[in-house]
């Protein structure tokens, strides 16, 4: 008989930078995609736009200001993740294609809720399921047919990697 499953439904934004063949990504610092690759963006605060959110995270996870270029549309996840009396993430993510317009590279600053260790680029090569997030995942399958596809992804066997 199946365990009985109580979904956490996260909602966010996320930007597909991707430059010279290399994809910018966080190192995340929380939730079920501690110690992976993400991608940048996140929750949204009270009363803030999508696009707002989206320009704001940007630049508090990776130091760069950026431009969005155009929306990808919405995909979203299912994995186990034990957290307060949840079972489950159904995570539901707004992707868009986001071009730097300014900044640097630098360290988040850190602070309540800021899950980002840093932004680096990494290249297709360098992701496995084993060290990225599944919308890092997305994001690749994005740049190589211009698709996110309209069916949830399930990550029945997700490992936290603590």
């Amino acid at each position: 008989m199946d365990e009985y499953k109580k979904y956490h439904r996260a909602f966010g934004v996320y930007g597909i930078c991707f430059e010279n063949e290399k994809l910018l990504v966080i190192n995340k610092n929380g939730g079920p995609y501690i110690n992976r690759f993400d991608l940048p963006g996140g929750s949204l605060e009270e009363a803030e736009s999508l696009s707002i959110a989206m320009k704001r995270e940007f630049l508090e996870e990776t130091g760069f200001e950026i431009e969005i270029k155009q929306n990808l549309g919405v995909t979203d996840f299912m994995l186990p993740w034990r957290w307060k009396e949840f079972t489950d993430v159904h995570h539901i993510a707004v992707f868009y294609q986001v071009k730097i317009v300014n900044g640097e590279l630098t360290k988040p600053l850190q602070f309540e809720g800021q899950d980002s260790l840093g932004a680096v680029w990494v290249s297709k090569e360098d992701v496995t399921i084993e060290n990225a997030s599944p919308l890092v995942l997305k994001a690749l399958d994005w740049i190589e047919d211009k698709q996110l596809g309209i069916n949830v992804e399930l990550y029945e066997h997700w490992v936290i990697k603590k």
